[in-house]
């Protein structure tokens, strides 16, 4: 039977890398093994569908055949393709990565990038020649940052739980950097950051990114978007106005004989970086205020107005 991938992260199909990204990064913290209540099964149907829908051509093949295509072996399972990855021979990786030690390394298959080491240690494994290396658990912890602080980047001061063995420690404060044009939701990680365990490998810290809602804007992948009201006056006759942007004031042009539903844009002032290419823009969704009631002299000129038209 076909599998949904859309419907297995919760995203539409015309979702876009960035919604599809969002949605794995979500769901995989929330199901995976490692923490309380984590389900295995549920995990790797999880990365399956992302594996799948975060590859251009491999999402392309699914839309068309399903998972029971022949892109995916039939019957799915395995995103990376038979025998291997993405056309990779497992023995050759595998004489590869005892060659050069095991560590460290890095392969690209069909533009998904893997750390070895971090592969086997997701699948038990931790090591070569039957070797399992112990890992402390991963800690987790949240911050919160300002609208403007998700599209400009940021620095921030947290305080965060030290664990070894087990047992909560003690605190430390540490100093993290926040990416521009990060969302909410998103979650950051730090490798070696978490839980120390006596002969093993330390844990990572994942911070979850909170990020507050804005007055006015609100952010639609790479654009920051907001409603305004215009008048029928300024909607007909046209106006210059001054809008308040994240980085300061920005004149905006009303176009004389503004259409309904016209969006306004300032090019350039949107979200800069979160893995989009250039700078998104600001769009000004507009509202044409109609007057409650017409005078006798402004319903004359409309009168007026509706012979020229």
């Amino acid at each position: 039977m076909s599998k949904d991938y859309y419907k297995t992260l919760g995203v539409d199909k015309t979702a876009s890398d960035a919604d599809i990204k969002s949605a794995f990064r979500k769901l995989a913290h929330e199901h995976h093994p490692d923490k309380n209540g984590g389900d295995d099964k549920k995990f790797k149907e999880i990365n399956e569908a992302y594996q799948t829908l975060s590859d251009k051509n491999k999402r392309a093949q699914y839309d068309q055949f399903g998972s029971d295509g022949p892109q995916f072996g039939g019957g799915g399972g395995n995103p990376f393709g038979q025998g291997g990855f993405g056309g990779f021979n497992w023995e050759d990786i595998m004489r590869q990565a005892q060659q050069q030690g095991g560590g460290n390394m890095h392969f690209d298959f069909g533009g998904q990038e893997f750390d070895l080491g971090d592969l086997f240690g997701a699948f038990g494994g931790g090591g070569f020649g039957g070797r399992r290396v112990r890992r402390g658990r991963n800690v987790e912890t949240e911050v919160k940052i300002t609208f403007k602080e998700s599209i400009t980047g940021t620095s921030k001061e947290i305080e965060i739980p030290v664990y070894k063995d087990g047992k909560k420690e003690s605190t430390k404060k540490i100093t993290i950097d926040i990416p521009p044009g990060i969302d909410h939701g998103q979650a950051l990680q730090m490798s070696g950051a978490g839980e120390t365990i006596t002969d093993g490998q330390p844990g990572n810290l994942i911070i979850q990114v909170r990020v507050e809602k804005h007055k006015t804007f609100r952010r639609e992948g790479q654009h920051l978007v907001m409603e305004m009201d215009v008048s029928l006056t300024d909607a007909l006759l046209g106006k210059t106005i001054d809008i308040e942007t994240l980085d300061g004031t920005e004149q905006v042009k009303i176009p004389e004989c503004m259409p309904v539903g016209t969006i306004l844009k300032i090019p350039g002032k949107g979200v800069r970086g979160g893995g989009y290419r250039g700078n998104g823009d600001i769009l000004i969704v507009t509202h044409i205020k109609m007057p409650k009631k017409l005078g006798k002299d402004a319903r004359k000129l409309v009168e007026e107005l509706g012979k020229e038209i």
